[in-house]
């Protein structure tokens, strides 16, 4: 892995410091979930649905409560009446949403809906005793894939609500016939992205304990976003919020599946507080495959206006997707959002869209590593294939297309606006020489035509937008820099750190801001009793909203510490500076004074400090981003198809990228390549199937597989540095390797296998996709 940083470094920000989280992770000192163990605490099992669609007709409890061990076997009976809504505080007054309940009551949609619970002594107790609870249901036809959930008379999900569409946004702009009869080329095309979904390495899971006495929920959870969990426990519960506290300690990987609090997790709670008990709740990995949440399942039909040389006119594009039978946060996916942003990287003079997400009886769709991706995805497909459709290389259509330098700032037909602070055209330039793409294509010609082997190359060019500044309660972070006596500092916040290693950037700035050592500075995060309101980890805007909240309170406390210094030195504030934990004069370095000995005269002899000064040194920020911060990369990727079993093999995979002014670009470079690997396995290998009865055939890493280092290449990443207009430079990272990576590994096998005029549009890629396509083009 390479990194060229053309940015300028601090003494901290800049460095890829060595993170403080590693000790700790890496010795198996961490603390997840279930390490947690409290006395007197239960364990709970969930009995879920075997059929996709039926009416409930029994649920016969009485064998397992007979069980020695068993506590409680609830069922809806119990746990639903009166609950407020399970739905994630962002979106829980949406009209599209449905009702959902703790428990199915009624009618079951899909494999795996949670239909009672069991609570026992022993989680082998609770797992036995949910054996023997008897369900009953009626089968009904099951809905599967958007074609059933379209079909005229097709039955419905959700019979309340009149239809499987659950959301449907046309957004028409007038002209567009006008436009395709104009063109040179109107190209058109479906693309299908087949279902996925997170599988963090650690499982969802809670640990909630009620005291009857005082009435108070102490909920420990696997969690990107503890006050948000807070907010939603306590109005299922019905427990004032300030009885509630969340506390996350450790998390394994949540890629977005963590960002809002599920029903199970809040059933948990539920039944805690019913009790007045303590329950414990892991969910296993079979339940993690068919009842967390899934992603990624889309169809998108584009249709592009081309001039003679290959310049874009215009594009319509009509994008359905699969939401699932209890989607969470109104239709819980991003179909208007790839619409809006599909303009990406290019200059693209008209745009028209339709969106829409329907009902169907699989699990929920939720959030997943940029939600929003397709966009990317059905773009960058589409531009190979108009490419070859007008016999243009797809680098060379880039080229004429990207929005350049001079061309900013540039305003989407959607009305957005890229600021200068993006660089697509340079990216696309140095990941194309990075990936030799002339060089390349040479040897592609060579190889084919002397040994009939498929090599192919593959781009994919976005722009992706980051902390998204309108969508409240996402868009804030609060953070509180408080100077200990000893000069030692605390940082406290309301992010939720699930491998982002935030517990060494956000030192990072903050020692950077106070000109201390690193090793002085201790990040708290996690616990709703002790840190401030914060939007979570998520959403690409740790960096834009975290790092922001804590430059600015750090700069305060600096200020105030200066102040202090002053009047201890008899200098004026403004000529002072701090470095290496001193604060001194500038140009006399001799003449200073150790900033723990500031921090000791602001606690223990308030007397020195200036008049009408309080004690204490610390300060909070609340910091809010701006509507959207825009970061941008370009991926090249080379492979070779194997033409007699359909293996691919990645032979070269470069990023270039422009994620801002990098606080660690070790920790950069492993975000991106995270993302970057989960994209490959999106394409090559992972694959949530449903068969037509709606029963789930991925249910253990038999089924449902996931890339291993043996299948990754190395990842050379490289940088652009353009600051972003925000205090810090910062742009987001999290999920940009997400995003780029499945539509530039798509196009290099497309690429090799249009050596022999086969054409493909559709995810998966896997070795039986790849003969099926060379076996239907006649090979």
């Amino acid at each position: 892995m390479t990194t060229t940083d053309a940015g300028s470094a601090g003494r901290f920000v800049g460095q890829s410091v060595r993170r403080k989280e590693d000790p700790r992770l890496l010795t198996g000192r961490g603390t997840y979930v279930d390490d947690m163990s409290l006395p007197g605490m239960l364990h709970a099992c969930f009995v879920r649905s075997n059929v996709a669609h039926g009416r409930i007709v029994s649920i016969d409890c009485d064998a397992a409560r007979a069980v020695d061990g068993v506590v409680a076997v609830l069922t809806g009976t119990e746990l639903n009446v009166g609950r407020g809504s399970m739905q994630p505080t962002l979106m829980f007054e949406d009209a599209a949403n449905v009702a959902v309940q703790p428990l199915t009551e009624g009618t079951v949609l899909f494999v795996g809906d949670p239909v009672a619970l069991v609570v026992a002594e022993s989680r082998a107790v609770a797992e036995d005793a949910a054996e023997l609870v008897e369900v009953n249901i009626d089968m009904l036809e099951a809905v599967v894939g958007f074609d059933a959930a379209l079909l005229e008379g097709a039955p419905l999900v959700h019979p309340d609500k009149g239809a499987n569409v659950g959301q449907d946004m046309p957004v028409i702009m007038p002209g567009w016939d006008e436009i395709k009869a104009d063109a040179a080329h109107v190209v058109s095309a479906t693309f299908n992205q087949h279902r996925q979904t997170n599988v963090p390495m650690e499982t969802r899971g809670i640990v909630a304990s009620f005291d009857p006495a005082s009435g108070e929920l102490h909920a420990y959870l696997s969690t990107q976003n503890p006050h948000e969990a807070r907010l939603v426990l306590s109005r299922v519960t019905g427990v004032p919020e300030h009885l509630v506290r969340v506390t996350a300690r450790d998390v394994g990987g949540g890629f977005g599946q963590k960002m809002f609090l599920f029903r199970d997790e809040q059933t948990i709670g539920a039944a805690a507080v019913y009790l007045g008990r303590s329950i414990k709740w892991i969910e296993d990995r079979r339940e993690n495959l068919i009842a967390s949440n899934h992603a990624r399942a889309d169809r998108t039909t584009v249709e592009l206006a081309l001039d003679a040389d290959g310049k874009l006119l215009g594009a319509f594009v009509d994008e359905v997707e699969d939401a699932g039978a209890w989607p969470l946060g109104s239709m819980g996916g991003a179909a208007p959002a790839v619409g809006a942003y599909f303009t990406g990287a290019y200059k693209l003079p008209f745009l028209s869209w339709h969106a829409r997400a329907v009902w169907t009886n699989t699990c929920q769709r939720g959030a997943y590593r940029g939600p929003w991706m397709m966009e990317t995805t059905a773009r960058e497909q589409m531009v190979d294939y108009a490419a070859r459709a007008i016999g243009m290389d797809p680098w060379e259509w880039r080229r004429r297309n990207v929005v350049k330098d001079a061309d900013l700032p540039y305003t989407t037909p959607m009305f957005m606006t890229y600021d200068d602070s993006i660089s697509p055209d340079a990216t696309l330039e140095q990941a194309a020489q990075v990936i030799d793409y002339d060089a390349f294509r040479a040897e592609q010609r060579r190889a084919f035509e002397s040994e009939g082997r498929l090599l192919g190359v593959g781009l994919s060019l976005y722009i992706e937008p980051c902390a998204m500044g309108m969508m409240d309660p996402l868009s804030t972070e609060t953070a509180n820099v408080r100077v200990m006596p000893s000069g030692k500092v605390s940082v406290a916040l309301g992010t939720g750190s699930h491998g982002q290693g935030l517990e060494t950037t956000m030192a990072q700035v903050v020692a950077e801001e106070l000109g201390i050592d690193i090793d002085d500075v201790i990040v708290v995060q996690g616990d709703t009793a002790s840190s401030p309101f914060g939007r979570g980890t998520g959403g690409s805007g740790s960096a834009i909203i975290g790092a922001n909240a804590c430059r600015l309170a750090s700069a305060a406390v600096r200020d105030k510490a200066f102040a202090i210094a002053a009047q201890l030195m008899e200098a004026a504030a403004n000529d002072l500076e701090v470095s290496d934990g001193r604060i001194t004069v500038k140009g006399t370095p001799a003449r200073g004074i150790d900033f723990a000995e500031v921090a000791r005269v602001a606690y223990l002899e308030t007397a020195k400090l200036p008049e009408g000064m309080e004690a204490s040194l610390e300060a909070t920020h609340t910091y809010k981003a701006p509507p959207v911060t825009w970061a941008n990369a370009c991926h090249a990727c080379t492979v070779e198809v194997d033409r007699y079993t359909g293996l691919v093999k990645i032979l070269r995979y470069v990023v270039s990228e422009d994620c801002g002014k990098m606080i660690n670009p070790a920790i950069v470079d492993g975000q991106i390549a995270g993302g970057v690997v989960q994209g490959i396995g999106g394409v090559l290998f992972e694959h949530m199937i449903y068969d037509p009865d709606g029963n789930p055939l991925a249910t253990t890493f038999m089924d449902y597989l996931l890339p291993t280092a043996a299948e990754i290449p190395t990842i050379e990443i490289h940088h652009i540095e353009t600051p972003a207009p925000n205090p810090g430079g910062h742009k987001g990272v999290g999920e940009g390797g997400a995003i780029g990576a499945p539509a530039c590994v798509f196009n290099a096998v497309a690429d090799a296998l249009a050596l022999l005029d086969v054409t493909i549009t559709d995810q998966p890629l896997g070795p039986r996709e790849v003969l099926d396509a060379l076996m239907a083009a006649g090979h």
